[in-house]
């Protein structure tokens, strides 16, 4: 956290550009409250150095004195989406400059969620159950996860169901890792009504739970389980239809990702293409491979960070996407830790996450949001964070990351721990609940929206 947030608060922090907006500043941490008369200047970060020209005339200059609260207040109106330092002096002498950040329209409807959309449990070769995997993952700051055991849907749904009529800050998501017949290729259900592993025989999801409807969905009116025969017919017909698929690409496997893909948009999910550079022995999958599917894109998203925390994977990934990118095609993005152990003491607990600009911490509207390419993968395999992503979004999110997601996390600790309490009957719902709605009420105390 930056020392400035241990000893001042502004409020809101974020707001639509061209509005008129009211301002508080607020001192923290003990320090005695604002008196007497105070200069604060208002600075657009993009428009340069304060000496210059152009600068000096994009900023504004106020001359306040502190409120009866001890607070100073005062009305600003962005002229564009920005950055902006507000310095605020004491007999001309700096005592502090804090960050806010002015948005466009479309994003000033949006609030940043934070979130994971590749978990796994003990349901399949992780460590904890699907409910203290979720609590933990909330811990870590996440506003959403998504449990996507191997091959199983029903994981996900024994963690939503762990913390039915309890009102949680975190939105679990029905998931699950997509592994079918005749291709290794990882394929990642993200938020779909109901399960593509649980329309296959020969899957886990079928094999553990008898085809039980109530473990495959969440919807009436999901697609029956398909037999191997017309699986097969399936996906005959897509590959017979490849035909500008090179001789290197195994279109076999290609068939079958298409099929996926089809049947997870059919479940109104989020079809990710997952770490095509693991090392896996060697990389998870063919190289001319990736680069057919990121050709023809049959997927939603691309987990362009995400599982280890060597070089290869992330640094290949990112790569790649921006290859691509110079050629045209823009892959939405998601950043998911690919974890199997939930604990701190992991060293992959918590290297990569997703910051969606979604306009409700909702399963529909986040899905919608990442395809609309309102998202940006987060590395935070060291300190000094990366981000991928479109540049407008990435300067939005470098400021999320430095100003307002330590005071969302420190908030998140508090929920996830009382949600790990609440799963081992240490926890009343009521007191999730209480410590829950301090997360909605800090949410907007910091963000405007339109």
């Amino acid at each position: 956290m930056k020392y400035e947030l241990y000893n001042y608060e502004i409020f809101p922090m974020i707001f639509p550009a061209g509005e008129d907006v009211k301002i508080t500043v607020k001192t923290l941490g003990g320090r005695v409250s604002f008196s007497g008369e105070y200069t604060v200047s208002v600075h657009r970060l993009d428009s340069g150095s304060p000496g210059q020209s152009f600068s000096a005339s994009n900023r504004t200059d106020y001359t306040l004195t502190a409120n009866e609260e001890g607070n100073l207040v005062f009305t600003y109106n962005a002229s564009a989406e920005g950055e902006l330092f507000v310095r605020i002096h004491k007999d001309g002498q700096r005592l502090t400059q804090l960050c806010v950040y002015a948005l466009a329209d479309d994003l000033a409807r949006r609030i940043p969620l934070m979130g994971d959309l590749h978990l796994h449990t003990i349901r399949s070769d992780g460590n904890e159950i699907p409910a203290v995997t979720a609590a933990n993952h909330r811990k870590r700051g996440c506003d959403f996860v998504v449990i996507t055991d191997h091959g199983r849907y029903y994981p996900s749904l024994e963690a939503r169901a762990a913390f039915e009529g309890v009102n949680t800050a975190l939105n679990i998501l029905p998931g699950e890792e997509v592994h079918l017949p005749e291709t290794d290729t990882h394929i990642v259900n993200a938020g779909g009504l109901f399960s593509v592993n649980g329309l296959i025989e020969s899957t886990a999801n079928y094999s553990e739970t008898g085809g039980e409807y109530s473990k495959r969905a969440i919807i009436e009116g999901a697609p029956d389980i398909v037999p191997a025969e017309q699986y097969k017919k399936e996906i005959d017909e897509i590959e017979a239809s490849l035909t500008d698929c090179p001789e290197n690409v195994n279109s076999r496997w290609y068939a079958v990702c298409v099929w996926a893909f089809e049947k997870i948009r059919e479940a109104d999910g989020l079809g990710i293409f997952a770490h095509p550079y693991w090392i896996s022995d060697m990389w998870q999958m063919p190289e001319a491979f990736t680069y057919y599917m990121l050709e023809k894109h049959p997927f939603d998203a691309f987990e362009v960070l995400g599982g280890e925390n060597y070089y290869e994977q992330n640094g290949f990934q990112t790569a790649i996407y921006y290859e691509e990118y110079s050629k045209g095609r823009v892959h939405p993005v998601v950043g998911s830790t690919d974890c199997h152990w939930s604990c701190e003491l992991n060293r992959n607990y918590d290297i990569c996450s997703t910051i969606v600009f979604a306009e409700q911490n909702e399963r529909k509207s986040i899905i919608t949001a990442i395809k609309d390419g309102y998202s940006v993968a987060v590395d935070t395999i060291s300190k000094e964070y990366r981000l991928v992503g479109e540049f407008r979004l990435q300067k939005y999110a470098s400021f999320l990351m430095e100003n307002y997601f330590p005071i969302h996390h420190s908030q998140a600790q508090m929920d996830g721990e009382l949600m790990r309490l609440y799963t081992l009957g240490e926890a009343t719902a009521e007191e999730v609940n209480l410590i829950s709605a301090r997360s909605e009420k800090l949410m907007k105390k910091f963000i405007l929206t339109k």
